[in-house]
Formats: C-alpha cells, sequence, structure tokens
C-alpha cells in the first residue's frame, strides 16, 4: 500500500501539482500527480513481472470536507467511515469503477475535479476547501477480488492561519478552522508514529482514520511532496512546512540510538524538539525578539545573520502576534 499526499500553505499549488495545470477555471488533468501515477501503474502491468498476475484495476475519488465523507464519483453522496471485524478503516458505500486504460482513469478525474469543493478566500483566488483522496486500486482478477495493492493520492486543503482568512465571511472561517484542525491531527499521528509505544490517535479526524492504513503495516509506503511559497512573508508557513516533512521523513528510517549514561548501554533515541519548542516560550535573545528554539522567525534570523536589523525582526513578529 502506496500513500503520497501534498501537504502546503494555501495557494502554495498542491492541487496544480496532484491534479494538473489549470487553464483559466478549467484543470488539465494529463499532467497531474494523478495522470503520471497511473500511466506508471499501466506501463507495470505490460511488463513481464506482472503480465501473467491477472490484475484488475479500479479507481476511487471522494474528498472529505467538514469532517464528512463524500463520493466525487457519485454525485457527491454522503459516506460513512467505519472499522470491519479485522480492525481494518473501510469507506462504506464508496464507488469503486473498474478501468481499462489511462484514459478511463483521466475521464474520472475530470469528473470528480468538477464536483470538488473550492471557494474564494483573502489568500487563495481558487482555494480547495476539502481533502481529495484519489485511489489506484488493484484486485486479483477472480470470484473473489482479493485486495493485491492500493495507491492514495491525496491533494490536503492548505493549512491557513486566522490573518489569512480574517477578511472572510464565518463559512469560511469555519471551512478553515476545520481543515487546520484536520491537519493538525495529521502531525499528532505521525509524531506518534516517531514514538515507539505511543498511542496513535487516528480517531481524531475522519483525514487520519481514512489514512490510518496507509501510515501502519509493513508493507505501508508514505510519500510527501511539501509545498512552499517563496514569498518573504510565508518564512513560517515554508519552516513549518519543512519541519511536517522531517517528521514524514523519519517514518520510513529506522530510529537512531545514542549511549546511556550508565556505562554505555544502547537506548532509543527520540526526537523531543516539538515538545521543547512547545515547553521554552520565555526565551528571548538580548534584543527581545525570540530565541531560534522558539520562534520560526527568530530561527531564520539565526540562519541568516546580519541581513535583517533586530527592528525588522521585531516589527514581523508584532505583526504575527497580532
Amino acid at each position: 500500500m502506496a500513500t503520497c499526499f501534498a501537504y502546503g500553505q494555501t495557494g502554495s499549488g498542491k492541487t496544480h501539482t496532484m491534479g494538473g495545470e489549470f487553464h483559466g477555471k478549467t484543470q488539465d488533468c494529463n499532467n497531474g500527480i494523478y495522470a503520471f501515477a497511473t500511466r506508471d501503474v499501466y506501463k507495470l502491468l505490460k511488463s513481464s513481472k506482472y503480465k501473467n498476475e491477472n490484475l484488475v484495476v479500479s479507481c476511487s475519488y471522494f474528498e472529505i470536507y467538514s469532517g464528512k465523507v463524500f463520493d466525487l464519483l457519485s454525485g457527491k453522496a454522503k459516506l460513512r467511515v467505519l472499522e470491519d471485524g479485522k480492525q481494518q478503516v473501510v469507506v462504506v458505500g464508496l464507488t469503486e469503477t473498474e478501468v481499462e486504460c489511462v484514459e478511463d482513469v483521466l475521464k474520472l478525474i475530470t469528473h470528480g475535479n468538477n464536483l470538488r469543493t473550492s471557494g474564494q478566500t483573502s489568500a487563495n483566488a481558487h482555494s480547495s476547501r476539502s481533502h481529495a483522496v484519489f485511489q489506484i486500486i488493484l484486485r486479483l482478477n477472480n470470484n473473489k477480488k482479493p485486495l493485491y495493492g492500493k495507491f492514495s493520492l491525496i491533494d490536503l486543503a492548505g493549512n491557513e492561519r486566522g490573518a489569512d482568512t480574517s477578511s472572510a465571511n464565518r463559512q469560511t472561517r469555519m471551512e478553515g478552522a476545520e481543515i487546520n484542525k484536520s491537519l493538525l491531527a495529521l502531525k499528532e499521528c505521525i509524531r506518534a508514529l516517531g514514538r515507539k509505544g505511543a498511542h496513535l490517535p487516528f480517531r481524531a479526524s475522519k483525514l487520519t482514520q481514512v489514512l490510518r492504513d496507509s501510515f501502519i503495516g509493513e508493507k505501508a509506503r508514505t510519500c510527501m511532496i511539501a509545498m512552499i511559497s517563496p514569498s518573504l512573508s510565508s518564512c513560517e508557513h515554508t519552516l513549518n512546512t519543512l519541519r511536517y516533512a522531517d517528521r514524514v521523513k523519519e517514518l520510513g528510517s529506522k530510529r537512531p540510538a545514542r549511549e546511556g549514561h550508565n556505562g554505555g548501554d544502547m537506548v532509543e533515541y527520540e526526537d523531543d524538539m516539538g515538545d521543547i519548542l512547545d515547553d521554552n516560550e520565555s526565551g528571548r535573545m538580548e534584543d527581545g525578539v525570540l530565541s531560534p528554539e522558539d520562534s520560526d522567525l527568530a530561527q531564520l534570523r539565526s540562519l541568516n545573520d546580519g541581513e535583517c536589523s533586530a527592528d525588522w525582526y521585531n516589527f514581523q513578529e508584532s505583526v504575527a502576534q497580532l
């Protein structure tokens, strides 16, 4: 089971990367990650390794909007997310359409994109207001059609600060709060996966509940595309996105070990930087700016010492606090 998701601030190009370029309000799905992955799947199915496996390809496409799941291939029918007797997460009633070629898949993507919830905010004129999950499913072609493999390609809605949507209406602010809540739940799950024996809060949101099988299991593989914006005003978003990506990167690697204080015993190393950042909120540098451990802006300053004045950083921090 493989999962690829795009994460970043609103307006950084996630939908463009996953679904394809926009020409005005029309999206061309021929050159997005969805289309590229589909072409690779059919190319591999024709190779000598998989030619005799007799596999059937099918697709599903759904969105998670305001904590609810909607089927984009069935007129946005509302769906339920439940667990079966084997503790496997099942999206009840989700449409799974068999496809014969890449063109069939592109038609499904176009149909789903036209139904996906989007809106306009002060930060982005074409903002996705939901998390979209496109799945390519491989099954053995027999009576029971057991699952052989699954690719989950996810276009996450962009995380937003209150300052970004302060001028928006109540509905937009509520959508932004729900988006941030689900992204925070995903972050906590990623953090917990990096710690042995920690509780995994997958039930904290519909997003993490649906993605649970993508993160746990020996054969699960996860890839994250970190989307960042080049503007100076987005530096805090950029640092947060890169930290998020760094945590995901650690999921696939074995935790390093270090020597203990007593006699050289090896103990498991845990990355507690997130807790350290949360706990140390009072440390400041001599000129009054938060220390690098406590502020993304101050950390950026420490990496670019001398290029900007202390007054400039104080002004930017005051704006961020407001």
